[in-house]
């Protein structure tokens, strides 16, 4: 149960409580749940990711964050939504690598979230968690698997055509190219990195590049 809008289900758990409480209809109670479920747990994805985002920005953790990945992934589970509970799997591994610096955590759920968006052909959620998975083989050594799930990550994010996610993923390729020592090939993933994150305004990302032609220059 998707794509309910705010109306839509007051309405709904409202006609759900009066068939419960007057006429007897204990399955409404069941089916509200199911209601409530599927609000609550886009809403829980939401407010997790606001507080990532506040991570990222002044890195103070929020504890609340995983809390609201955890039932975010609960909540999908129940409803057999699998790209919803990819997602939030995803999100759950990325606070243990992310905010806790723990990789090998966050490794497993990177893994599932993978496994369960591939067999829905979720190639958004796909080139997530292949990228983090990619970080994770680059912090334990393992250089040349992290670049082929680097790769496949920007390949994804390529073919669905999410540009930003494909110059964010050229930056990443970059430093792993120069942490290798081919610093050819990082600046030629820089300069293409820069080329798409100007043509679709990824301002952000701009930004990431120059940051990475100071470090990987200097």
């Amino acid at each position: 149960m998707q794509g309910i809008r705010e109306h839509d289900w007051v309405e709904r758990t409202g006609e759900l409580f009066e068939a419960a409480m007057f006429q007897g209809d204990s399955s409404a109670l069941e089916r509200s749940d199911e209601v409530l479920d599927a609000v609550e747990a886009p809403l829980a994805m939401a407010r997790g990711k606001v507080l990532h985002v506040r991570f990222l920005n002044d890195r103070e953790e929020n504890g609340r964050e995983l809390e609201l990945f955890e039932r975010a992934a609960e909540l999908y589970r129940r409803l057999g939504d699998a790209p919803g509970e990819a997602d939030a799997l995803f999100w759950i591994g990325c606070w243990h690598q992310v905010v806790k610096g723990d990789g090998t955590t966050g490794r497993p759920y990177f893994e599932r979230s993978y496994a369960l968006a591939k067999s829905v052909d979720d190639r958004m959620t796909m080139s997530y968690a292949i990228r983090h998975l990619g970080f994770a083989d680059k912090d334990a050594g393992q250089l040349d698997q992290a670049r082929e799930r680097l790769t496949e990550s920007v390949t994804l994010r390529r073919e669905i055509g999410f540009r930003p996610g494909e110059a964010a993923g050229l930056v990443a390729l970059a430093y792993l190219a120069a942490e290798t020592g081919d610093r050819a090939a990082a600046f030629r993933h820089l300069d293409e990195a820069q080329a798409v994150a100007e043509e679709c305004g990824a301002k952000a990302v701009s930004g990431w590049v120059e940051q990475a032609r100071t470090l990987i220059g200097s």
